[in-house]
């Protein structure tokens, strides 16, 4: 059964209403919406083929207007990787499991992971301050009261600190700016934006400076600690931040020249790994402990905030209304629901990247998708929450109020069309 995100749409705002009172409407709406959505899934009460994710993956590749799309789903020990249009334009060639693709902040989630292994090591604590891990005369700024910034500050974006440290160099190469030195040279400067651990602000640099405290823990440099800690153990062949010439020739490319590819260790921790799809699917059966995979996950996918412990939000919702923030992970829907997933979005470089997981169906995809040309008619992440659903035949998470937002868009632009034709 395909359930599609074509809901009736909520009246239009009155100006004439309160504030409280649009706000009011808008929960009925909603809840209104997650009961015909449950009631639509009801009707289905089997979990999606493999088979038929194909085709879905199919149709939000024909919706999304882009190049090219790799998708990997994996659920229990079932695993699929399909690639729909063009390895880049032109090309007449589908992506592969072996095509190279860029992480962009999907790369934080291994971060995340590091940070478990070695606090359950004992070599750090999530409570410790960046401040012990930095360089010889380098002061980290603290909030008001002299509170310092964590470690578990840092992964879960509350360290107060900016999303980047400035504009990117126009002649620098995607995730090749800020290097160490440089973001090192630039945090002593720093007003912090909030005190820590008291409101949520996705911050890449957070990333960048937690992968630096981990590589000093570690005694090592931040992508061997990933090497000997996660590519090596799980199998991964092309998961990298130093891709080589043959691995470069496998990159997906979209519409527009994205630079070149090259050595991302800079932004390693952030936004910065190359992998494939065959990779990806590893490391799905990793994260939903699928038996075979070489250690269990650890509790970096539990949450450590909710919403409600913190003062705001920002840059956290791309693909749903967080219910709770992990060590770079995002939770959406009721933890008690059988609908929760845990995701983590990505983007940059002419790609679009995406991670979810239902863990308590043992059911993950990924997707990642390169930019074309022509209008997208779908939001790519909500699509795959819903296909997350069908194949963990669990009922999909209720639309949020962007969502209703951009359906009436697409709806008034369709309009608009029919009229002048």
């Amino acid at each position: 059964m395909k359930l599609s995100l074509e809901f009736p749409l909520p009246p239009v705002v009155d100006n004439s209403i309160r504030p409280t009172e649009q706000r009011t409407a808008t929960r009925v709406f909603l809840s209104a919406m997650l009961l015909a959505t449950s009631a639509a899934w009801m009707d289905a009460q089997q979990p999606l083929s493999l088979a038929d994710a194909d085709l879905r993956g199919a149709t939000i590749f024909d919706q999304s207007a882009v190049t090219g799309m790799a998708l990997v789903v994996v659920r229990n020990q079932e695993v699929m990787i399909k690639g729909y249009g063009e390895t880049f334009p032109g090309s007449g060639v589908r992506p592969g499991s072996n095509s190279l693709v860029r992480l962009c902040s999907i790369s934080k989630v291994f971060a995340g992971e590091l940070l478990m292994q070695l606090t359950n090591e004992g070599k750090v604590k999530l409570t410790d301050s960046l401040q012990r891990f930095a360089p010889p005369k380098r002061i980290v700024p603290k909030g008001a009261g002299g509170t310092p910034i964590t470690l578990r500050d840092l992964a879960t974006h509350t360290s107060g600190l900016p999303r980047e440290v400035g504009p990117y160099p126009a002649t620098a190469p995607h995730f090749t700016f800020p290097d160490q030195t440089f973001r090192w040279r630039w945090l002593p400067k720093q007003r912090l934006i909030t005190q820590p651990g008291t409101a949520a602000l996705y911050s890449n640099v957070g990333f960048d400076l937690l992968g630096d405290a981990l590589a000093t823990a570690a005694n090592k440099p931040y992508a061997q600690l990933l090497n000997d800690r996660i590519v090596r153990p799980l199998g991964l062949r092309d998961t990298t931040l130093t891709p080589t010439r043959e691995q470069c020739a496998q990159l997906l490319l979209g519409t527009e020249d994205q630079g070149p590819c090259t050595d991302t260790r800079a932004s390693g921790a952030s936004g910065g790994l190359y992998s494939t799809p065959a990779d990806m699917a590893r490391i799905l059966e990793y994260l939903l402990h699928v038996p075979g995979t070489s250690a269990p996950a650890g509790p970096a996918l539990d949450v450590y905030l909710k919403p409600a412990q913190l003062k705001s939000m920002q840059g956290l919702s791309h693909a749903g209304d967080p219910t709770g923030i992990g060590l770079a992970w995002i939770q959406l829907g009721d933890p008690d629901g059988p609908s929760t997933l845990m995701e983590k979005t990505g983007g940059g470089a002419g790609f679009e990247t995406y991670i979810a997981l239902s863990l308590k169906r043992q059911a993950g995809i990924f997707l990642a998708v390169t930019e074309g040309r022509g209008r997208r008619q779908i939001n790519i992440r909500y699509e795959a929450n819903n296909l997350l659903a069908a194949l963990a035949n669990v009922p999909p998470l209720p639309p949020t109020a962007r969502q209703v937002r951009a359906v009436r868009k697409r709806r008034v632009h369709r309009s608009a069309a029919a009229a002048v034709q």
